[in-house]
Parts: C-alpha cells; sequence; structure tokens
C-alpha cells in the first residue's frame, strides 16, 4: 500500500488551497492525502531540520509519494535524498536555491536586525497576521545545500513561469543536472492558482492512480 503525503510551503498550512484541491481529488479516488502540519510545535522556532524531522517521523517502511509545494517541495527532494521508501516526488514552485533568492529581497538592515534582536515578523497565510520567526531557521538552512541532492529517483517539477518568489529558472538549473528529473513550465505564478487541474491531470498521471471507471473527478 502506497502512502501520500503533501508538504506546505513557508508561512503556510495543511488548510491551503492546493492542499485541500489535491486532498479532495485524492479522498474521491479512494486515497488518504497526509497533509502535515509543519508549524508544530508553533511558526516562530520553524528550522528546515525540523520539517524533516517531522515528516521523517511519519514514514514508515511502505513505499511514499510525496508532493511538496515551495519549501515543502524542497523538504520533499530531501525527504526522498534520506528515506529510501520515497518512490517517487513531485515539486510544487520548489524552493531551490532559496536562501539566494529571498534574503536579497530584504535590505541590509532588516538582516542585520532580524541577526541581532533573534525574530523577524513574518506574515503568515494560514494565520492571517504576522508571526515572528527566529534567527536561527537562516542558519540551519545554510547547511542544506541544493547540490548535494544526487539520489535518482523519479522526480517531476511544475514550476510557473512567471513566479514572482522563486524563479523558474531555479528548477531549470535544477532538472539541467539530473536527468531522473522531468520540468513542465506552466504559464502561472507561485501560487498555481489558476492552472489547478493542470496540476492534477500530472500528478493523477505521474502517481499512476486510477479511478477504476477512467473518468476525471
Amino acid at each position: 500500500m502506497t502512502r501520500y503525503f503533501y508538504l506546505h510551503g513557508f508561512a503556510s498550512g495543511p488548510e491551503s488551497a492546493k492542499a485541500k484541491y489535491l486532498r479532495g481529488r485524492f479522498q474521491r479516488l479512494g486515497f488518504d492525502l497526509i497533509c502535515p502540519d509543519l508549524n508544530e510545535p508553533e511558526f516562530s522556532s520553524l528550522t528546515f531540520s525540523r520539517q524533516i524531522r517531522q515528516v521523517e517521523a511519519q514514514l514508515t517502511d511502505e513505499p511514499t509519494v510525496v508532493i511538496g509545494s515551495s519549501l515543502g517541495g524542497l523538504t520533499a527532494a530531501w525527504l526522498a535524498e534520506r528515506n529510501l521508501q520515497v518512490m517517487k516526488v513531485l515539486l510544487l514552485a520548489p524552493a531551490f536555491e532559496f536562501l539566494a533568492q529571498w534574503l536579497p529581497r530584504l535590505d541590509s538592515l532588516a538582516l542585520e536586525q532580524w541577526q541581532q534582536q533573534g525574530t523577524r515578523p513574518f506574515y503568515h497565510w494560514r494565520d492571517r497576521d504576522f508571526r515572528p520567526l527566529h534567527w536561527g531557521f537562516v542558519e540551519d538552512l545554510q547547511q542544506w545545500q541544493d547540490e548535494h541532492l544526487k539520489r535518482s529517483l523519479p522526480t517531476l517539477i511544475l514550476h510557473g513561469t512567471a513566479d514572482e518568489v522563486i524563479d523558474f529558472a531555479a528548477s531549470d538549473r535544477y532538472a539541467a543536472q539530473r536527468p531522473w528529473v522531468t520540468l513542465q513550465p506552466l504559464t502561472s505564478d507561485h501560487a498555481l492558482g489558476n492552472v489547478s487541474s493542470q496540476i492534477w491531470r500530472a500528478c493523477r498521471q505521474f502517481v499512476n492512480l486510477d479511478a477504476g471507471d477512467g473518468a476525471e473527478p
């Protein structure tokens, strides 16, 4: 029995639009899509390492497929690198080169204040409010370098060519160095909100889900 996970993005949650959409589609086919809350126990102490450990604690020896969005996509890639029961990964606008693209959007003074003060507020889409995040998030993520992702396994990346958060070129560079990765460009931004049906069709084909009657729910 294959297990299926969906990992949400940074400052998001398991009730995001993509999570709810995909969970509903999986359920209509009779499959459970596990959507852990990666903010637990609280957003302020979030680190990438904590996300990895949290999901790894839920893995079993059963074959596993992981779908990840943005930072959840980067998490999915590292889960597959470290856990051989992960057989396929589907990455939605994955956050490759995350710090290199994200930190320059903060001016040098903001970065200095964040480091000195220890925390900085970020808008949290799940909470619809600002939440503090500890500087340790940056220090921890610096240890996880994309070039160390080398495990060959079926990998499909869906990335919007107009992504304003994680440049499409980051996924292009990642795929170009890994022949087992398929990159599918979409006419969309980082949220991928206008291409839900395309995501589902690609997901269903890639994961090889079968409704039993050939009809698309």
